[in-house]
């Protein structure tokens, strides 16, 4: 249901911000957006059934932004509404619980101007955790080029910092709707086997957590989602010898992780199903 319009026609970029029940935050991610330096873009705001008045809060910013609401069903499918509704040739997405720098869309739309074979670019980024700045450990790392292998740990692309090309999603698809988290990691999976990716290191977003409502803290056992995209990866593409080497290898070690904690946990059946998945990865 849109409930509010924005006026572009034909925006190079589309920003996407999902958001539940967000009403105390959103607010700082609209206005962002709004505050960019670059302004030839459409903000898509998708309310995956917010219960408060996040919608109240989104719709004082009149014809500035587009609205959607849907009954619940979680960030990839808000994202892929979005998605759909969009116009631009690139695709951003922003959390409710983070912020742009203002200079942000500007250094992306730079370097895509001048390198146009560049399809998925990604910035550095400033973490706040409960309203303390902290710094990244070394598994955060970021990479540029071929980095399908340097994907494979764990998340190292924030959604908040993307741009990317629309050609991207129609060739290796959307979010899956089926991961309740991790939706991020399997996605730049897919990506990053089709494409090379590039890293602006500059610290252009602010990314806030330590809050009681993200999805990290709701979900115990966040490998199990990591899992299931590896084996999304093994079944669905074919990998070339190093990569499916290194994907067999991550495989075995996120399932021996899970086998420890659900054993830990005494969940011997959860345990047992992750010890034969492991012994599928000799």
């Amino acid at each position: 249901m849109i409930t509010a319009s924005a006026d572009k026609k034909s925006p190079l970029v589309s920003i996407i911000i999902p958001t539940f029940n967000r009403k105390e935050r959103i607010e700082t991610a609209i206005v962002s957006v709004l505050n960019q330096t670059y302004k030839n873009f459409e903000l898509i705001i998708v309310d995956d059934g917010s219960r408060d008045e996040t919608g109240k809060v989104i719709k004082q910013y009149g014809n500035h932004l587009l609205y959607f609401f849907q009954t619940n069903q979680g960030v990839s499918a808000a994202r892929n509404l979005g998605i759909e509704k969009s116009k631009g040739s690139y695709i951003c997405f922003l959390d409710s619980d983070d912020e742009w720098l203002e200079n942000k869309l500007e250094t992306q739309v730079n370097l895509i101007r001048a390198n146009p074979q560049i399809k998925i670019c990604f910035t550095d980024e400033i973490w706040i955790r409960n309203g303390v700045r902290v710094n990244p450990k070394k598994i955060h790392r970021k990479y540029s080029g071929w980095i399908y292998q340097k994907c494979l740990p764990l998340c190292i692309i924030s959604p908040s910092s993307v741009m990317i090309h629309r050609e991207v999603f129609e060739q290796v698809g959307r979010f899956d709707p089926q991961m309740n988290v991790c939706e991020d990691y399997d996605l730049w999976l897919r990506i990053s086997h089709h494409y090379p990716i590039t890293f602006i290191p500059q610290q252009l977003i602010i990314k806030r957590g330590g809050h009681q409502d993200q999805l990290s803290r709701k979900y115990w056992g966040m490998d199990q989602y990591r899992v299931r995209a590896l084996e999304k990866m093994l079944q669905n593409y074919t990998l070339s010898p190093a990569d499916k080497k290194a994907t067999l290898n991550m495989l075995y070690r996120k399932c021996e992780i899970l086998v420890n904690g659900f054993n830990k946990r005494g969940k011997k059946q959860k345990a047992e199903y992750y010890t034969s998945l492991k012994k599928k990865c000799d």
